[in-house]
């Protein structure tokens, strides 16, 4: 097999053969047809994220066939595609894990960060956290909805049932997940980096009935904000955007500092929320309503040894919507 392989944060990824992967106990041997890059690989490679699986395959958002089982695996057939998503296995027995909140295990393991993950043409995966999809569907389509999709669908869900959504950062979650609002009835309000009318058309394209940058107020008052961009001055601007008792949602799993704000942003029984991780029943919710959406990826392909440009493309913000490995 091949693979793109991380040794040190900070430095290239490197392209090298490995021996094809033997499954364990409760784990599937996939072969990759799609894994698109996240942001979160980008804090991986980058050392935003501490103390990785080194030397780490990264990549969590793969699509693939099985080719192999281990002992022990039920209900999934040779030749059936999976989807595989950041979280790779919880240790069942936590009280977060007993509570429903296995998304706060205390003991979890993550695709592509603390186990290997899919910028590979081979990865192995806990079976129980693979997710069955459509034999039609199109791989490199369906792949950013195994993680822009899901951590903005639960996003989504904790900003709660307010109509005038506010987006902060117009990457491959808000892309998504603005279809879903629209699809949802709501008005989608979309913040980009000052400036950039290129990701401003794409959200009014998409349905977004205001664009504006990030340092721009919106013409109303928003019930909700979600903050998908890594910046921690937005949570700020996202505060004095929306109403009383509104809610501003990070969606990230690594943000820079969020700076002192005065008391009078959070008063009015505003909230702020972060969303870490993902659970198994955001998947099944989330992958039964994307076709009932009609959610539509725009999506950039890379070559699989092309991983360290898709890499450098998102870091530098040149990307609309999501980049794809394809071996």
């Amino acid at each position: 097999m091949r693979a793109m392989v991380l040794r040190e944060q900070r430095t290239l990824l490197a392209l090298e053969e490995r021996p094809l992967l033997v499954p364990g106990p409760g784990e599937i041997r996939i072969r990759v047809e799609a894994c698109a890059v996240c942001r979160t690989d980008l804090h991986v490679v980058d050392g935003d994220l501490p103390h990785p699986k080194l030397p780490l395959i990264p990549g969590h958002e793969i699509v693939g066939r099985i080719e192999a089982f281990g002992s022990g695996v039920t209900g999934l057939q040779t030749g059936e595609r999976v989807g595989v998503p950041w979280l790779g296995h919880t240790c069942g027995h936590c009280p977060y894990c007993l509570s429903n909140h296995e998304n706060l295990c205390d003991n979890p393991l993550f695709t592509g960060y603390t186990r290997d993950g899919g910028f590979a043409t081979h990865t192995v995966a806990d079976a129980a956290y693979a997710f069955k999809l459509p034999d039609n569907a199109d791989p490199v389509a369906i792949a950013p909805l195994l993680c822009a999709g899901l951590i903005g669908w639960r996003s989504l869900v904790a900003a709660g049932d307010g109509q005038r959504v506010g987006i902060y950062g117009f990457g491959a979650a808000a892309h998504i997940i603005a279809q879903v609002c629209v699809w949802q009835g709501r008005k989608v309000f979309a913040f980009t980096r000052p400036g950039d009318l290129a990701a401003q058309d794409f959200a009014c394209s998409l349905g977004a009935i205001w664009t504006g940058g990030s340092d721009e107020p919106p013409p109303e008052l928003l019930d909700t904000a979600i903050i998908f961009a890594p910046v921690g001055y937005l949570v700020p601007l996202a505060l004095k955007a929306v109403r009383k008792g509104g809610r501003v949602v990070c969606g990230g799993i690594h943000m820079s500092d969020i700076p002192q704000f005065p008391y009078r942003l959070l008063w009015g029984e505003r909230q702020i929320l972060s969303v870490a991780n993902l659970t198994r029943q955001d998947a099944h919710d989330f992958l039964a309503i994307a076709p009932k959406a009609g959610i539509k990826t725009e999506t950039v392909v890379y070559p699989l040894e092309a991983a360290n440009e898709a890499l450098a493309d998102l870091r530098q913000g040149r990307l609309q919507g999501a980049a794809v490995l394809v071996p």
